[in-house]
Formats: C-alpha cells, sequence, structure tokens
C-alpha cells in the first residue's frame, strides 16, 4: 500500500491536514515521463499553468489572485497600517539630473521640485522612527514603488532601518522596483483597480507629493472615496501649497456647486514632513481621546 509521505501534517495555521498538498503534487507532476499525453499543455496542472491563468475567462481569479497574495504577506509580516506616499516619478532627488525633462523648462521646474524629494525622505523617516517604537506593525511606509518621490520614501525608510513597502504596475515602458524596497515587501501588480485597493486597506494618512496624471488619479480616488463616506477620515496631506492650487483651482469647485464648500477642508496643504507629521499626530491623539470619552 502507498503511504502519504508529508513531514508535516498540520498547516501553518495549526489545522490538521491529512491530505496531499498542491506544492508536492506540482513537483510529483513535473517528474513524469514525457509522453505525447503529459506534453501536452491540456495535462499541466491548472494552478501552474501559466497559459490557462492568462485566458480572458480568468481574469476574475486573477483579480482575486492579486488582491489576496499582496493581503497574506502583509499579513504574515504583521503589518497593521501604513502611511501612503504618492508623488511624481519625474522628480530627481537634490543635485542629481531631471531624466524625464524634455526642454529647458521642465528640466528647471523639476530640479528645483527635488526639494520634494527632500521632504519625502525626512518624512519617511519620522514615520517609519514612529514605526520602529511600534515593532513596524504601525505607520509602515508604502509606495508606489519606483522613482522619484517613492523612491525618496523607501529610502527614507531605509535610512532609518525600517521595512517598507513597494506597489510596482507593469507599464509599457520598463519600470523596476526602487532598491529601497523592503525585497520580502516588494509587489508587483497588472490591475490598477487592485493596487489602488492595496494603497488605501491599512492607510492610517495619505500624503500627496506634487505629480503627474498617476498622482492626481490617486489624490481624486482617495478624496472621492472620503466625500461619498466610502473610506473613513484619515489625514490626506498634499505637500507643495502653490503647486496644488495652480493645478486644481479647489475653490472653483466648491463655488460652481459640484461639491460641497466643505469638500475643500479633507485636504490638507503642508511644505514640510515636520507640519505633516504633526498633522498625523494631532488627529490621533484627538481621535484617542474621543474613543476614551466614548468608553467611559
Amino acid at each position: 500500500m502507498a503511504r502519504l509521505k508529508k513531514k508535516n501534517l498540520r498547516r501553518k495555521d495549526g489545522v490538521w491536514d491529512p491530505l496531499a498538498d498542491s506544492a508536492q503534487d506540482k513537483h510529483r507532476a513535473s517528474v513524469v515521463p514525457q509522453t505525447p499525453q503529459s506534453a501536452h499543455p491540456a495535462y499541466r496542472l491548472a494552478y501552474v499553468d501559466d497559459d490557462f491563468l492568462c485566458r480572458e475567462e480568468l481574469r476574475p481569479v486573477r483579480l482575486q489572485l492579486e488582491l489576496l497574495k499582496v493581503e497574506m504577506m502583509l499579513s504574515e509580516h504583521g503589518i497593521k497600517s501604513t502611511i501612503v506616499m504618492f508623488g511624481g516619478a519625474r522628480i530627481p532627488a537634490p543635485g542629481q539630473d531631471a531624466w524625464a525633462a524634455r526642454n529647458e523648462t521642465q528640466r528647471v521646474n523639476l530640479e528645483a521640485a527635488s526639494i520634494y524629494y527632500e521632504e519625502a525622505r525626512k518624512f519617511a523617516r519620522m514615520c517609519s522612527e514612529k514605526s520602529a517604537e511600534l515593532g513596524f506593525k504601525e505607520y509602515v511606509v508604502v509606495t508606489g514603488g519606483g522613482p522619484g518621490v517613492m523612491e525618496a520614501g523607501n529610502r527614507g525608510a531605509a535610512d532609518v532601518g525600517a521595512p517598507s513597502i513597494g506597489l510596482n504596475i507593469v507599464l509599457p515602458h520598463e519600470q523596476a522596483p526602487n532598491p529601497y524596497v523592503t525585497p520580502e515587501l516588494s509587489f508587483n501588480f497588472h490591475y490598477f483597480a487592485i493596487r489602488k485597493m492595496h494603497f488605501l486597506l491599512r492607510a492610517k494618512a495619505v500624503t500627496v507629493f506634487p505629480g503627474g496624471f498617476g498622482t492626481l488619479d490617486e489624490l481624486f480616488e482617495t478624496v472621492t472615496l472620503m466625500q461619498t463616506g466610502r473610506m473613513a477620515l484619515v489625514p490626506l496631506i498634499l505637500f507643495g501649497k502653490e503647486f496644488w492650487h495652480k493645478i486644481i483651482d479647489f475653490d472653483a469647485l466648491a463655488a460652481f456647486g459640484t461639491i460641497a464648500p466643505g469638500d475643500v477642508e479633507l485636504l490638507e496643504f503642508v511644505e514640510t514632513a515636520e507640519e505633516a507629521w504633526d498633522i498625523i499626530v494631532k488627529f490621533y491623539e484627538k481621535l484617542e481621546a474621543e474613543h476614551a470619552v466614548a468608553e467611559a
């Protein structure tokens, strides 16, 4: 009688499981004799068949997998809350060339914007120092994983030896994770929608630095969720008041009537990392005080 040789009959969660696991069968299937039947794609196990998983009909499954993979790995690392940092990929570090500039005007503007790289790096350090006090379970920095402001965020965390998350996405032009993302917290997405969910699922605050269409998309996605009550109010902090008021006339939207006058108050504007961190600290001190009163 053939016996199942399984090293551990308990799963990681402690549940007794006498059945063969999928990893074991994946190996078994890979070493079967090669015949016309076993070599045909139809014979592949469904869960290791990349061609099958990429079929159009499997889109709902792929969406679920992208949601599950990151959620499971963040949970396994015990990460309970994050500080989100959105911002432009094209903003260089101080003293570096504006590699994305297409003309002299862009070069001047982008190199001047390097102040935001420095503030992002400093802000991430401040968040990560607080995170260290809490065992790196709370206030963990999360960025889009790319260059510019995203790099500054992950770099600031690395400056103080803290882990940080990078949520990259496959784009037509090459984009690799910046070297400061914690490798085991470096993720890659196909679906923008699932990536956006993971940015906000654990967010205790959202910071937005100057950026382009992607940054604007992330900003408006966040503020819309708060405006419509689909997301709890958390600090939504925009760095660079002059930039934002030049790009978007928020007051004009309120005056025209397409948003409520109070909706503008969902946004807070700062210039420095210290100002942003002070807003977050005061917000949660007030929230904790309110909870203490409610429970009394």
